[in-house]
């Protein structure tokens, strides 16, 4: 189970206010927070719900406690935010027990902390696999062999010491993938609020049909580039396992959603999806001097590292005349500035040229299996983008040829994905 709607937003903001030192509106945050998860409690088991109840009063009074003390330090540790973050999924699950329960099912809420066993990263720990097998053989099996349902807090683990940490956002996935394959679980599922991973963004695409498999490799490429129905981390334990992951909808149950597998059959598909993500800015560092030099490439990627600036995408010709990296939009100014002072000597003497910035721009990408060996797949998509009248700044391509990614005018995006969704799901 993961925290409701909002939660972790509220909790990390009471965690921030604690940290300033004021206990009382730290206080008043999870206050609220109990009367919501109280109130809904009763909404839906009204007086069935009493031990819940009693677990979510005793958490309540137990994080306002944490609070205080952050508050009386000052100071937030990420081991003191995880405990602090623990508390939605922690009140989370008792409800959803609880709901079960008053619906004929035997049910039993319990804590990931003891189970899913991690590492000590606090804010994203990673899980010991061999070690939460381990636990789960022993906590959950049992259980499940007498017709109980436990219903497992997501987001939350523990160190084998029993210190609490978190998998970070999207972590609740992520827990669900974990345990379906310590327990080599036939299917893990995985509802959330959409029906599957679409072919686009149905904001830019109304048409945008929900795809019924993708492979891992594809979920991935997806992801990173805009489609935010799940992140590929959260269900690699699962696909590692052979176990299929179906995402559904917890508001249309009935609808099929979207199985990933390590990888799906071919069939007449090239382009599966078109992915966007815009608010970015493209930094090029240009000149001739640049051209056969060792060393270069990487002075550029070590700058980009020492400022902690992600790098979404790449794009260099083959004689070396420019390197083009395309990074968050509020970072450009930073990089720019630690690029000009990295290759002071070199722009001073035109060994470079000149570094420039252009944005706001946008990633747009296509993807999937059917394009790799596929004959004039680049032909028919910058075909689409040039009667589309799109501009394309930047290109490039991975050598698996899963996906096209081109860099184009934030003011073009919409128009890109219409128009690569239209060749490849609508024809011309």
């Amino acid at each position: 189970m993961s925290a409701t709607g909002g939660t972790t937003d509220e909790l990390v903001k009471a965690a921030d206010r604690a940290a300033s030192g004021d206990a009382g509106a730290a206080q008043q945050i999870i206050e609220r927070l109990s009367e919501s998860h109280r109130n809904l409690l009763a909404d839906l088991v009204g007086v069935n719900g009493a031990d819940a109840l009693s677990e979510i009063v005793d958490l309540t009074e137990r994080t306002i406690a944490l609070l205080r003390s952050v508050a009386l330090l000052r100071e937030c540790s990420a081991r003191s935010l995880d405990a602090i973050l623990s508390y939605g999924e922690r009140v989370s699950a008792p409800i959803v027990a609880a709901v079960l329960q008053a619906r004929g099912v035997t049910t039993e809420a319990l804590s990931a902390e003891g189970l899913v066993i991690t590492d000590d990263t606090f804010g994203h720990a990673t899980p010991i696999a061999e070690l939460t097998r381990e636990r789960a053989e022993q906590q959950l099996v049992p259980r499940m062999r007498y017709g109980t349902v436990p219903v497992v807090t997501g987001f939350v683990g523990s160190t084998a010491d029993g210190v609490t940490t978190t998998l970070g956002r999207g972590g609740s996935d992520y827990s669900a993938a974990v345990l379906a394959a310590a327990l080599g679980a036939r299917e893990c599922r995985i509802y959330t609020d959409v029906s599957g991973v679409m072919s686009a963004d149905p904001r830019i695409v109304p048409d945008a049909k929900p795809l019924a498999a993708i492979s891992y490799a594809e979920a991935a490429e997806l992801s990173y580039f805009g489609a935010k129905v799940i992140h590929p981390r959260t269900v690699l334990p699962a696909i590692e396992a052979g176990i299929p992951v179906r995402i559904l909808n917890t508001f249309a149950p009935d609808d099929p959603g979207t199985t990933i597998t390590a990888s799906t059959p071919r069939d007449n598909t090239v382009v599966k999806a078109t992915a966007s993500l815009g608010g970015l800015g493209l930094v090029t560092v240009q000149g001739a001097g640049m051209s056969g030099v060792p060393g270069f490439a990487a002075r550029v990627f070590d700058t980009t590292a020492a400022e902690r600036i992600s790098v979404l995408m790449i794009s260099q010709a083959s004689s070396e005349n420019s390197i083009c990296l395309v990074v968050p939009s509020d970072s450009t100014k930073r990089l720019d500035g630690a690029l000009r002072k990295m290759f002071s000597r070199e722009l001073a003497r035109h060994d470079v040229e000149k570094v420039a910035i252009e944005a706001p721009v946008a990633i747009v990408s296509a993807v999937g299996e059917g394009m790799r060996g596929t004959p004039g797949v680049a032909a028919r998509l910058f075909g689409a983008l040039g009667r589309a009248e799109v501009n394309v700044i930047a290109i490039a391509q991975g050598s698996s040829e899963l996906n096209i990614s081109l860099v184009v005018g934030e003011g073009d995006r919409q128009k890109a994905v219409k128009a690569i969704h239209r060749e490849f799901h609508e024809g011309p």
